[in-house]
């Protein structure tokens, strides 16, 4: 397997995670039931992988240490900051596009760290993927607020995914296997989101109906970590990956189109274009 296959594997989980989201959000389902099973579920699906290939859990301390540090401050504490964030922003857009931003400083910072490589054609391709999304994400109808800390809550989410991108880059080129990099992650995660859950009194009640969305978002979504892992241990550059993986919100433009009515107006297609037309550049 190569790199551009297994980022588009991780594209194709990530677009169908999000169309499950999507869909959870018409049912009404709680955001801490759909984050539980973004975590427990791959938790299981890695868990059964490790098992039947007979891959050993020992890690030592530092591993452990790391993985812990970045399971609570990057993976868990980036996802409910970046929440606030989209709350608290005048435009939600504005707080998207600049998180997603991570892209650049993960691709420039791994030529330092790892030694990648970082061509003059992927720095244009990864500085149009963030412009066309800017199109897509963005709302001309924004809110008026004088409070700043979305800025605040934004940036600490644009270092998030960045460090855990570069640490999880830094990990598999230990030597450390993905499944039990990812097993260790799940696990963090879902018990910061159990205790969550329980603080916040939430009921633990979903109606059968749901339980195939659930199923498909914790699948979709150990596909898309599985396959991120794999496009770390290959790719040239660590934010080639993530570029890919920010290109997704064009298909979910579309599809969401089609299958949720949701609006799709020239600017959006615009961008959907733009988009596809960046990626094909990257993987030239």
């Amino acid at each position: 397997m190569n790199w551009i296959f297994a980022s588009l594997l991780m594209l194709l989980s990530s677009i169908l995670t999000y169309l499950a989201i999507r869909w959870a959000k018409d049912q009404k389902i709680e955001v801490n039931f759909q984050n539980l099973a973004m975590f427990m579920l791959p938790g299981f699906v890695y868990l059964f992988l490790i098992l039947i290939n007979g891959i050993s859990l020992k890690i030592d301390l530092t591993e452990f240490l790391i993985l812990l540090g970045n399971g609570v401050f990057f993976s868990w504490l980036g996802n409910f900051i970046s929440l606030k964030a989209l709350k608290e922003a005048p435009n939600p857009g504005y707080s998207l596009i600049i998180s997603k931003s991570y892209v650049v400083m993960t691709s420039v910072l791994s030529v330092w760290l790892f030694s990648s490589e970082l061509t003059v054609q992927s720095i244009i391709a990864i500085l149009m993927i963030i412009a066309f999304s800017a199109l897509i994400i963005i709302d001309k109808a924004g809110k008026k607020t004088e409070n700043k800390r979305w800025l605040l809550y934004t940036m600490y989410a644009f270092f998030a995914w960045g460090f855990q991108a570069l640490i999880l880059k830094y990990l598999s080129d230990t030597g450390l296997d993905k499944l039990v990099i990812l097993i260790y992650l799940q696990v963090i995660g879902s018990l910061l989101i159990l205790l969550q859950i329980i603080l916040n009194k939430s009921k633990f009640i979903i109606a059968k109906t749901s339980l195939i969305t659930i199923a498909i978002i914790g699948i979709a979504w150990s596909g898309f970590n599985f396959f991120m892992m794999e496009g770390y241990k290959l790719a040239p550059n660590p934010g080639y990956i993530n570029a890919v993986n920010a290109t997704s919100i064009a298909f979910v433009t579309v599809f969401s189109s089609v299958l949720f009515k949701d609006e799709l107006n020239l600017r959006k297609v615009i961008g959907v274009l733009g988009i596809i037309g960046s990626l094909i550049i990257l993987f030239l």
